[in-house]
């Protein structure tokens, strides 16, 4: 094999174009020197020009691959990966902003000791004291060890799994707001229970041409909105076919909502009764749906979500045309006691369609999911409570603030001896810490992500450093593996480890017979994946019957609670000024905290817009600022997720409230919370606040 190589080759193998990685300038092919970020210019980078990365988002866990340009050092903009197969390119809100989690002023900058919790001042120490309070912690009693973990990144959660084993501790607690949100632990039963295997699904718009959406806001934040944002895109114009219908039921009209072809606005759990009662329509069709024995009255459950029946029959007619229908079951149908009745039954919709491993049908994911469910943070909650948690380790979550007040987290964490974090943010959580040992931010770690609910095939996005690290701060997988309880080195001694495995795949993006190439071509590539979908077709468990879902109505002078995700996610991005001075894309409405309430309530509250209102459950109360929003049912208010911090920054403080406060501890079938059966109550306080808001104050036609 000749030892030089062409002029084309080498600048197609540098990293001129969105590399990680560069060729040597002597020496065969195959030989490949990782590029790494710097204070000082090195050889190869040149005064005044760029230099590109390619690494992986995890602001959420979809994990869309990043082009990170870097200018002299510095990160400048992020931009999606063109190659990468869940967002193809794009980037959403909260992509765009890692560079201000980078360099925000609030960081915690070096590891530190509080004198007492609660107390904001951290008191300095050096990086061989605080190893020595983790190898202490983990030499210690194995069951007296908790981890509780985010959702991302995966490789994290590898490690810690490992570790756990290997010391005796049980298995890491992980959950997240986005997942509770999202009740992802009732959708990955729900297909247990349909299909077999408990995994995510994939739903293929694109190949769809009727979508049934029933609570799914898959535009702004369910599962992975930028991938399956590009399949709607696809849904309603592709060449040669003809343009996607949309159908949204949904109590409050979300983005997604908003641009459908029909909305129908049906009370906060009757999802799973809409869906029944079009099962036995679609029936009477041709359709083969296990309704079971029983009868279904489609009038009656027609009449309970407020639908005509003339209206529901031509939504089946429309739906029984269709030769490739999908039904999405969202977050918001199923965040209710009967979430998972709601769930079996829209899945058992896409199984009468016969839409299983078709195009513009439904897949199950290549990996299986590994987040837990609400049930899990419970079991935990009881242990901290009964004294059993000796040491608590705290990672990407943040739970005093995401978790609501009534399961007792914070109450809980008192009988915890010792609590180590390792956020990069004073969040709320870190507040009630003894130890802060703060991790590299994204753009400074290494990792990976795997990628379950917004791909076709199975993929390991990568993370690298763009940048030298900022500040004092080390990666939590080294501090762990400082114990020396693992036989690896460091981080990045793991990842290989764990890459090792993909080695002499055929069909992939990145092959290689030997660890050093394929690390290389895997940064450079930003990941590891299939060329080919690898997707698992679902298989029908014949015993299985459409259930009734109830949905109870609200008494007289209670309402039903709708609380929703936003670009500020699990509220980590309140933190971001470019998330805070986003407007929201219903209302416009900016750092702030509103209550949307229909104008026909509103007339008979005598509220008005920017009246300050006190929202009261059973769990809790909070103030909030009235927006006039005539796209929500008259019995039913809405709250957005993410504003309410006591602490994580100057930027994220003080502003507005957190409606976690409202919602209680009721979970569901499947250890989800049931948060959408919350009752509220507005009182008026007599007090305005005027909103930051895009849109006139007038309104479109003055009506404000």
């Amino acid at each position: 094999m000749s030892d030089t190589i062409s002029r084309r080759n080498f600048l197609k193998l540098s990293g001129l174009s969105a590399a990680a990685a560069v060729l040597t300038g002597c020496g065969p092919a195959a030989r490949y020197v990782t590029r790494r970020p710097y204070y000082e210019m090195p050889e190869y980078a040149v005064l005044g020009e760029s230099t590109y990365f390619a690494t992986t988002c995890i602001e959420c866990p979809a994990g869309c691959g990043l082009i990170m340009r870097t200018f002299e050092g510095r990160a400048i903009k992020a931009e999606g990966n063109p190659a990468h197969p869940v967002n193809h390119g794009k980037l959403c809100s909260r992509g765009l902003t890692g560079v201000q989690g980078l360099y925000n002023p609030d960081r915690i900058q070096r590891p530190g000791k509080r004198a007492r919790r609660g107390n904001p001042t951290l008191e300095p120490l050096d990086w061989d004291t605080a190893l020595g309070v983790v190898r202490e912690a983990l030499n210690g009693a194995g069951a007296g060890v908790a981890f509780y973990l985010g959702l991302a990144p995966d490789h994290l959660y590898d490690l810690v799994l490992e570790l756990t084993q290997a010391i005796g501790a049980p298995p890491p607690v992980r959950f997240g707001a986005l997942g509770m949100f999202e009740a992802r632990a009732t959708l990955v039963e729900a297909v247990r229970q349909v299909f077999g295997e408990a995994r995510f699904p994939y739903f293929d718009l694109a190949g769809a041409d009727v979508v049934v959406s029933f609570g799914a806001n898959f535009l702004e934040t369910w599962l992975s909105p930028v991938a399956y944002t590009r399949g709607f895109s696809q849904f309603r114009r592709t060449d040669g076919k003809k343009r996607g219908y949309l159908i949204s039921f949904e109590a409050r009209r979300s983005l997604t909502s908003g641009v459908a072809d029909e909305w129908l606005p049906v009370p906060p759990g009757t999802e799973g009764q809409v869906a029944l009662a079009l099962g036995s329509l679609l029936q009477s069709r041709g359709w083969k749906v296990p309704l079971g024995a029983g009868q279904v009255d489609v009038e009656a459950s027609a009449a309970a979500a407020g639908i005509s029946m003339e209206r529901l029959e031509q939504l089946a007619d429309r739906i029984a045309r269709a030769e490739h229908p999908l039904f999405l079951p969202g977050g918001q149908a199923l965040a209710h006691a009967g979430g998972l009745v709601a769930a079996r039954n829209i899945l058992l919709l896409n199984l009468a369609a016969g839409n299983m491993g078709r195009p513009g049908g439904i897949f199950l994911s290549p990996s299986r999911p590994d987040s837990g469910s609400l049930r899990d943070v419970q079991a935990l909650i009881e242990q901290m409570r009964a004294g059993k948690v000796e040491t608590l380790f705290i990672h990407g979550a943040n739970p005093v603030f995401e978790l609501p007040p009534a399961l007792g987290f914070t109450e809980a964490l008192a009988n915890v001896p010792r609590v180590i974090s390792f956020a990069s943010f004073p969040d709320e959580t870190a507040l009630q810490s003894d130890y802060v040992l703060p991790d590299h931010t994204p753009l400074e770690s290494w990792g990976y992500q795997r990628t379950l609910a917004g791909s076709d095939r199975m993929i390991f996005s990568s993370l690298q450093p763009v940048v030298v690290p900022l500040y004092d701060t080390r990666a939590t997988a080294d501090v762990l593996l400082s114990a020396g309880k693992l036989p690896y080195n460091d981080e990045v001694t793991f990842l290989q480890s764990k890459l090792a495995t993909l080695l002499n795949e055929p069909g992939v993006t990145v092959e290689a017979t030997e660890i050093a190439t394929f690390w290389a071509r895997y940064l450079q590539a930003g990941g590891w994946w299939t060329q080919q979908a690898g997707l698992t077709t679902p298989t029908n468990q014949p015993d299985l019957q459409v259930e009734m879902a109830q949905g109870a109505a609200a008494p007289e002078g209670q309402f039903r609670l709708i609380t929703y995700p936003t670009h500020l996610g699990d509220g980590s991005g309140a933190n971001r000024p470019w998330l805070q001075e986003t407007p929201s894309p219903s209302t416009t409405v900016m750092w702030n905290t509103w209550v949307e309430v229909h104008p026909q309530l509103a007339e008979k509250l005598g509220l008005k817009d920017d009246d300050v209102v006190r929202v009261t459950s059973p769990s809790g109360s909070i103030e909030a600022v009235v927006y006039l929003f005539p796209a929500i049912r008259p019995d039913t208010v809405a709250i957005p997720f993410g504003q309410g911090h006591t602490a994580l920054g100057r930027w994220a403080e003080g502003r507005g409230a957190n409606p976690a406060v409202l919602l209680g501890a009721q979970l569901n079938e499947a250890g989800d919370l049931a948060y959408g059966d919350v009752l509220v109550t507005l009182s008026p306080t007599g007090r305005r606040r005027p909103l930051s808001r895009l849109e006139s104050r007038a309104g479109v036609y003055g009506e404000h």
